[in-house]
C-alpha cells in the first residue's frame, strides 16, 4: 500500500486502475486510456496530481536564494503571479529535479516538485536555504487537480469563487491568480490549454465532483504520458536525472547562462560541458517504419555512435510512434532503432510533436 492523495475514493468511485506511481497509489486509467487521450486534446480532461509537492519560500533574501538554487533565473519574473519552468541542479550540473516557480510577492515565491523526489528536493532546498535565511513550508495540507483541454477554462470558470472568476479568466499561460484558498496557475502537462488548481485538501473532492458533473472526464496516467510526450516535455526519472545535465536532456533552453555574472548551483560544470561540446544529446523521433517505440530501445546514429531511447510511445493524436532518445553529439536527420532485432528508420524532427491540438511533424 502506497500513499494516497486526498482524491483516492473518488478514484475508486470512477472505477480506476490503481497502480504504484513513487510510492503512490495513483489511476493508471478509469476506462480507455485510448478515449482519455482524446479527451484531453478533444474536449476537458482533469488530472489528480496532488500527489506532487508544493513547497513556499519566504524571506528577504527569497529571490537571491532561488536565483542561487536554480537554472532558470527568477530574475526574469517581473510581475506577481508569472511562473517559470526551471531544472534544479547539483554541483556536477545533474537534474536534481526539475519544477515550476511562481513570484507570489518581494518576500514569497511558490514551488511545485516531483513527487517521488520531494525528499531530497526539500534536503537540498534546505540546506541551502540556511545560508539565505529563507524559510522553507512545505504544504501538505494542499491538493492540485489540472484540467486540460480546449475547453478547460470555460469548464472551470463557473465553479471559481466570483472573485477569481474574472482574474484567472485573463491569465496568461504560465501566469497565476489566487485568493485566500485558491491558487490557480495557466500552466499544465499535455500541450493543450488548462488550468492548474492548489487548493486545500479537504476542498479537493467536491471540486472534483464539481467537474465531472460539467463533463469533465478524469484522466489517468497513461493518458497524461503519452500527452506529455507529444507535447514534447520531459518526465523527471526517464529523461533525466541526477547523471544527466539539462545540456544532455534537451533542456538548454531552460539554462540562463546569462547575466554572466549570475552563479548558480552547477553553472561551471555546464559551462565546461558546453566548451567540450561533446555531450550526448537528446533527438525527438518519428518512426517512419510500422512498430512502437520503447523506451531502452537503442538508437544507431550516422557514423555508428550508440544511444537509447528514454520515452517512447504510439501517438494516438498523430497515428505513429513517438520518442525522445539520448545519442551521442552530432546532427541528423535520421536514424536507426533496434525493435524485435530489426532496424527500423526514425526521423529527427523538432519537438513539439503536438501542441494545442495542432500536429508540428
Amino acid at each position: 500500500m502506497g500513499n494516497k492523495t486526498y482524491l483516492y475514493n473518488n478514484h475508486l468511485q470512477s472505477n480506476a486502475k490503481i497502480v504504484d506511481f513513487g510510492g503512490w497509489d495513483m489511476p493508471l486509467h478509469y476506462s480507455s486510456q485510448l478515449n482519455e487521450h482524446h479527451q484531453v486534446r478533444k474536449s476537458a480532461g482533469m488530472f489528480d496530481v496532488s500527489h506532487m509537492t508544493v513547497v513556499d519560500l519566504s524571506g528577504e533574501n527569497v529571490g537571491y536564494f532561488l536565483s542561487y538554487l536554480l537554472a532558470n533565473d527568477v530574475g526574469r519574473l517581473k510581475n506577481v503571479g508569472k511562473a517559470l519552468y526551471s531544472c534544479m541542479l547539483n554541483e556536477n550540473g545533474g537534474v536534481i529535479d526539475d519544477l515550476i516557480v511562481y513570484l507570489v510577492s518581494d518576500t514569497q515565491f511558490r514551488l511545485v516538485v516531483n513527487a517521488a523526489t520531494t525528499e531530497k528536493d526539500l534536503a537540498w532546498i534546505r540546506k541551502h536555504a540556511e545560508d539565505f535565511k529563507v524559510d522553507v513550508k512545505q504544504r501538505d495540507d494542499l491538493a492540485i487537480i489540472a484540467v486540460q483541454g480546449p475547453l478547460a477554462r470555460e469548464k472551470v470558470k463557473p465553479l471559481l469563487s466570483a472573485d477569481l472568476q474574472e482574474s484567472a479568466m485573463e491569465l496568461k499561460p504560465f501566469n497565476a491568480a489566487w485568493n485566500d484558498e485558491v491558487f490557480v496557475g495557466r500552466t499544465g502537462y499535455t500541450g493543450e490549454d488548462g488550468f492548474e488548481v492548489i487548493l486545500p485538501e479537504q476542498q479537493a473532492p467536491e471540486f472534483w465532483e464539481a467537474l465531472l458533473a460539467a463533463d469533465v472526464a478524469p484522466i489517468g496516467l497513461g493518458a497524461r504520458d503519452t500527452l506529455r510526450l507529444e507535447a514534447g516535455m520531459n518526465l523527471y526519472g526517464i529523461d533525466m536525472d541526477e547523471n544527466y545535465s539539462p545540456l544532455e536532456a534537451g533542456l538548454t533552453w531552460t539554462v540562463a547562462f546569462k547575466p554572466e555574472d549570475r552563479d548558480f548551483i552547477g553553472r561551471k560544470a555546464l559551462e565546461a560541458q558546453q566548451e567540450k561540446a561533446d555531450h550526448e544529446i537528446m533527438l525527438a523521433l518519428v518512426l517512419e517504419d510500422k512498430g512502437v517505440l520503447r523506451g531502452h530501445q537503442t538508437v544507431t546514429v550516422e557514423g555508428g555512435g550508440i544511444g537509447q531511447i528514454t520515452s517512447g510511445t504510439f501517438s494516438p493524436t498523430i497515428g505513429k510512434s513517438i520518442a525522445f532518445a539520448r545519442v551521442p553529439a552530432g546532427k541528423y536527420e535520421q536514424v536507426m532503432v533496434t525493435i524485435r532485432n530489426k532496424q527500423l528508420a526514425a526521423k529527427v524532427v523538432k519537438p513539439p510533436f503536438v501542441r494545442n491540438g495542432k500536429i508540428f511533424v
